[in-house]
């Protein structure tokens, strides 16, 4: 299936939704690991009366249950350790690290896919996380939210190639569902871990405000339900590396939203605005230089 306007411009659009969870995830009280929990409680909610008004199907096969019910579990580490990333740190810290997201689809997708690795996606990845950096620089001084930020990284490619060898054969909003609802329950069984180890006071946060409930019900419904299922079927027509380097101005997204919503403590630097250059072109570029390549190679 070739590609077209009307897909790069949803591309961009779920981008820009989910760099809006980085704004709404710092006006949510509630700690982390509570405030994943509900969003992909009410992700599942979402696309399950989703499927029920337009008649779509609940039905997968049982083998394709399992890979569905284990990429959730992935899914759910990626959005615990994004946000404990930016908790434990800061926000730049864990944009950091997400952005080798690239970097691992361009290692990951030809071995799932029995491809040969491409030298050009490798180097644009590269040059990401390089433009990342220089947006960030000074920031490193959180190793463990580095690490947290760089797990959230592989664990997004991870489910991103996953599901893009399901969509061949399941609907992306019955992928959707099950993955959310499977996250959800993740996250509920570590509860017990989670409140006896890591939860500020030995004690579970789960009444939030009703501002909370809000934000939530936007990240779950426009930025999980909506744009998870967009970026699902997009898979069947663009490459998974090349959606994970369009995902990297993800934080380019998110800043500047936190400018507008934060105001004058937001403001960047030199190297904010050099670091973006380096990222807009390295994926406006792509397109271009595989055409390219492709065409030299034939």
């Amino acid at each position: 299936m070739i590609a077209t306007t009307k897909d790069f411009i949803k591309l961009h659009f779920i981008v820009f939704l989910w760099g809006f969870t980085a704004v709404l995830g710092k006006l949510v009280s509630i700690p982390s690991v509570e405030m994943v929990f509900y969003r992909t409680l009410l992700a599942a909610v979402g696309m399950a009366a989703l499927i029920l008004m337009v008649r779509g199907t609940f039905v997968v096969s049982k083998s394709d249950f399992i890979k569905i019910t284990l990429t959730g579990f992935i899914v759910a580490i990626h959005w615990l350790t994004f946000f404990g990333s930016g908790r434990i740190s800061n926000p730049s810290t864990s944009l950091v690290g997400f952005a080798t997201c690239s970097f691992w689809a361009a290692l990951i997708e030809p071995m799932a896919k029995r491809k040969k690795i491409q030298l050009l996606e490798i180097g644009l990845g590269l040059v990401v996380i390089i433009g990342l950096y220089i947006i960030f620089a000074g920031d490193f001084q959180y190793p463990l939210g580095l690490l947290l930020g760089i797990v959230s990284g592989l664990t997004a490619a991870l489910f991103s190639v996953i599901n893009s060898k399901l969509v061949v054969r399941v609907n992306a909003d019955t992928i959707t569902f099950y993955e959310m609802a499977s996250a959800c329950l993740i996250i509920f069984l570590f509860f017990p871990v989670y409140q006896y180890t890591w939860a500020d006071g030995g004690q579970l946060n789960l009444v939030p405000r009703w501002s909370d409930w809000i934000y939530i019900a936007i990240m779950a419904w426009a930025c999980s339900v909506y744009a998870y299922s967009v970026a699902i079927n997009l898979t069947k027509k663009l490459s998974v590396f090349f959606i994970q380097l369009a995902l990297n101005i993800e934080p380019v997204y998110g800043i500047a939203l936190a400018l507008i919503v934060f105001g004058d403590k937001e403001v960047m630097g030199w190297n904010f605005y050099a670091g973006t250059i380096i990222i807009i072109s390295a994926v406006v570029l792509y397109p271009f230089l595989k055409k390219r390549t492709e065409t030299q190679f034939k």
